[in-house]
């Protein structure tokens, strides 16, 4: 009866060996598959998630100061246009 329980010892430590063994082989196989997949997204010139998102981000930025650049750049104009019609007023009343 002894060579059950022992019997029962070496099949776990098998199937612990095993286990080992496919949980290592999936790793590695793991870290090929990245490597290759990097490789093809580098040779068709595709950008990982993480730069699409930093660009993304600046060009939001971007654009928020280009909205801002045209927000004070109509302030301007707005009041170069009133400067020169107070301007121009001013001129036709000196004169009269």
């Amino acid at each position: 009866m002894s060579d059950k329980p022992r019997f029962f010892d070496d099949l776990a430590g098998v199937a612990g060996g095993a286990f080992s063994a496919l949980t290592g082989a999936k790793e590695e196989l793991n870290a090929i598959v990245r490597s290759r997949v990097d490789e093809v997204l580098t040779s068709l010139q595709v950008v990982r998630r993480e730069e699409f998102e930093v660009v993304r981000e600046l060009a939001a930025r971007a654009r928020i100061g280009q909205e801002e650049a045209e927000r004070r750049l109509a302030a301007l104009e707005a009041r170069v246009e009133a400067l020169e019609q107070k301007s121009h007023g001013s001129h036709t009343h000196h004169t009269s």
